[in-house]
């Protein structure tokens, strides 16, 4: 391998880590001091200063003087930037295990969320009809040679750029599917699918009604959390795409519910 490159990896990866860190330090306490995160992490207080500017262009925190103040809500997820570092290993391999569930031909709806854009990506060489319910899938796929892509109306979401509103509603409506991929915010057996975004439910129900098979894409953390508005039970669920990391009493409920659960190597 070159050494330059090697290097580089390195770095992302080192950052990766620490701004994830920096997320758990917020999500814990209401400020944070550049000081104390660079002796913690072993980096320059310039290089956490860096950190702090970034995350406060994504919206999660506050610039104050000596640090930054969390503006992350508890009924509110982190920002689509934020969540695109996370996992993002587990979330590729759970796009290609998903789209290894889809035949050439189907009729696909694809929300949105950070898995889902790598279930998106994964799809690119396929023969498909895909509805993507946000605009970063749309541009993954408007190139794909074989992916005839249909778009819905509606309101475009600030920031996670979903589709929502009455619009995309009775547009996913007025279709059939074969296939519904669902992301989620956090999944259990005794609370179900769940999101955060209220608007966003209703679209989520709305796609799982339309298709006669629904595909859940989530890593395992999401398996420790349930977010504020409810989809669906697990019941009304066909098929759970995870990472090893999940719960065996979770996974032991989804499968005496009748889902079947797949993890992804």
């Amino acid at each position: 391998m070159d050494p330059l490159y090697g290097a580089h990896e390195r770095c992302l990866y080192e950052h990766v880590e620490r701004m994830r860190a920096i997320m758990n330090a917020l999500r814990d306490r209401d400020t944070v001091s550049v000081a104390e995160l660079a002796v913690e992490h072993g980096v320059s207080e310039m290089t956490i200063r860096r950190d702090l500017d970034e995350l406060a262009q994504q919206g999660v925190v506050r610039r104050i003087r000596g640090g930054a103040l969390s503006l992350l809500l508890r009924g509110e997820e982190p920002p689509f930037g934020v969540r695109e570092r996370e996992a993002v290993e587990v979330k590729r391999r759970i796009g290609v295990a998903v789209a290894a569930l889809i035949a050439d031909g189907e009729a696909v709806v694809l929300d949105g969320g950070t898995t889902a854009l790598e279930v998106a990506r994964a799809l690119v060489g396929r023969r498909l009809t895909v509805l993507p319910l946000a605009l970063q899938s749309v541009s993954m796929l408007a190139a794909a040679p074989r992916v005839r892509l249909v778009l819905p109306g509606g309101e475009v979401r600030q920031g996670e750029l979903n589709f929502m509103g009455p619009l995309a509603e009775s547009s996913i409506k007025a279709l059939r599917f074969d296939t519904a991929v669902i992301g989620c915010c956090g999944l259990s057996a005794e609370h179900g699918l769940t999101a955060h975004d209220l608007p966003e439910v209703a679209i989520k129900q709305a796609a799982i009604a339309s298709a006669r098979r629904v595909i859940v894409v989530c890593d395992s953390g999401k398996f420790a959390r349930t977010a504020f508005g409810a989809v669906c039970p697990i019941s009304r669920l066909d098929v759970v795409v995870t990472d090893p990391g999940i719960p065996p009493e979770e996974r032991d409920a989804l499968v005496a519910a009748g889902v079947t659960v797949k993890e992804a190597e």
